[in-house]
């Protein structure tokens, strides 16, 4: 295969994906305004279903605008070959190839986030603060991104090394080595996490002790279950929506409850969503995630080790030099496809372990107090009480709503 006609395919991929994107968005802002099902009419009094309408609708248009000038600046970088300037300037600073990959993947990072940093505060400080979402200081704002570009600096940045130096090693079996390395560094950032990263962003405290806490410790001593890590953190500094999650495994497990979630629920409905919580530990789910994760990066790298050597990937997007950094971003575009399709699966297998843990929360606690929290952890972040089938099929980790009561009252 010609490197032409291999450009022609992955801008073929390209407009694919955005055309596929915007005919779903399409179709689930045409249900946007649909009468909601009986089973949630206690959800929104009248005048908060308009603001959630009115919200949807100003995300799915500033979500065209935004996907417009993403999909032109890409495809404008592509025909003007942008890969090779950019790649000529990294080779202006160095020889030594992984030299050049950072300074290449450090250039076309810092570029994106320079282009997509004006919408990003337009979301946060104009639309989020519009319909009262907004907490986020324009200090934190600047900070957030500066210690993003840090991590990504580092982590990124020793993930690439890694790689390339074990493909100048080791040639074609590089991707054994990679695996190893990736994997091990899945694993520490499952477990240490919140020790390690959260801190950077947020302040975490141990819950304190009260009724809340006696309560948490009283359901889970009575499904056999030992949480002594039980931790809020200061959400409330950025958004007033809600959230809660379940991270690491074994001795380091913890539990993180935002203190938003602890401000809008009440506590039955706390221990409810800590009881859903306690589902997917118990039902092997994060074990799974895990494990899944680790095997797909595998068959990824695998697959990449076949083809990163062919100059024509690098050919393809028009540069001279044959690279592998160059190959890396091509196998990437034409890789997309098949991560999609695995995207569709790994939704489809999170949909149905929600409901797993829905059902150990009802079996183990009670469904209601776990109704009424989902109800109003949608309506504080005004959500979409219909979506489109197909928009759902795609892009949602979690069923509906109105699934997942229906499920519950079963």
């Amino acid at each position: 295969m010609s490197a032409t006609v291999l450009f022609y395919i992955i801008i073929g991929i390209i407009m694919l994906n955005f055309l596929l994107d915007k005919w779903l968005s399409s179709l689930n802002a045409k249900h946007f305004r649909d009468k909601i099902p009986e089973e949630l009419n206690d959800v929104y009094d009248s005048f908060e279903y308009h603001n959630s309408q009115e919200y949807k609708l100003t995300n799915y248009n500033f979500g065209i605008v935004t996907s417009v000038v993403s999909i032109i600046a890409t495809l404008l970088f592509f025909f003007l070959d942008g890969f090779e300037y950019v790649d000529n300037i990294a080779r202006s600073y160095s020889e030594h190839p992984i030299i050049i990959a950072l300074i290449f993947f450090g250039i076309i990072m810092l570029a994106s986030d320079i282009l997509s940093t004006p919408f990003a505060y337009y979301k946060t400080f104009v639309i989020e603060e519009r319909f009262g979402f907004n907490k986020t200081t324009r200090k934190t704002f600047i900070f957030d991104k500066i210690k993003g570009w840090i991590l990504s600096a580092i982590l990124g940045g020793g993930i690439l090394t890694g790689i390339i130096w074990f493909y100048q090693q080791t040639g074609s079996a590089f991707w054994l080595y990679a695996w190893g390395m990736i994997t091990l560094f899945t694993v520490v950032m499952n477990l240490f996490y919140s020790k390690l990263i959260v801190p950077l962003f947020n302040k975490q405290t141990p819950l304190e002790d009260g009724e809340l806490r006696d309560k948490i410790a009283s359901y889970a001593n009575s499904v056999g279950f030992q949480l002594n890590k039980i931790f809020v953190i200061d959400g409330s500094k950025r958004s007033t929506k809600a959230n809660a999650y379940f991270s690491g495994f074994g001795k380091e497990k913890r539990v993180t409850l935002y203190d938003t979630l602890i401000n809008d629920l009440n506590d039955e409905e706390i221990v409810a969503v800590l009881a859903h919580e306690v589902g997917h530990y118990k039902k092997k789910h994060i074990i799974f995630n895990l494990i899944t994760s680790i095997l797909l990066t595998g068959l990824t790298l695998f697959i990449l080790s076949i083809f990163i050597s062919n100059p024509v990937l690098s050919q393809a997007l028009g540069v001279e030099i044959p690279s592998f950094h160059i190959g890396l971003v091509a196998f990437g575009l034409l890789y997309s496809p098949i991560s999609s399709i695995t995207g569709l699966v790994m939704n489809h297998v999170s949909r149905r372990f929600e409901y797993q843990a829905d059902n150990y929360a009802k079996q183990t606690y009670f469904a209601e107090p776990l109704i009424s929290s989902l109800k109003k952890l949608s309506k504080n972040s005004l959500s979409n009480l219909t979506p489109h089938p197909a928009y759902v099929f795609v892009h949602f980790s979690h069923p509906t709503l109105l699934d997942r009561v229906l499920n519950l009252r079963k």
